[in-house]
């Protein structure tokens, strides 16, 4: 696993030719991040303490890791022919 891998990852995910497999798994990721960052903030607003701010600390450990892993796993485990 080296950083071409990473920027050629990168490259094709933004060039737009991705299969619809890719598409649609990158999508989800982004969907979930947002959707967990709107709970987070959802749940900011509605707390009882005094301190209304977003809670970036939650939005990383379930937003942001759990939509990352799965393509650092990918990565890991790849077969490099």
């Amino acid at each position: 696993m080296s950083f071409n891998s990473f920027g050629e990852f990168f490259n094709k995910a933004f060039s737009g030719n991705l299969s619809t497999k890719g598409k649609i798994l990158i999508s989800l990721s982004i969907i979930w991040m947002v959707v967990v960052g709107y709970l987070t903030w959802w749940n900011s607003i509605n707390s009882p303490l005094e301190d209304k701010s977003f809670r970036w600390d939650e939005w990383i450990w379930f937003g942001v890791i759990p939509a990352i892993v799965p393509y650092l796993l990918y990565f890991v485990w790849k077969n490099n022919k």
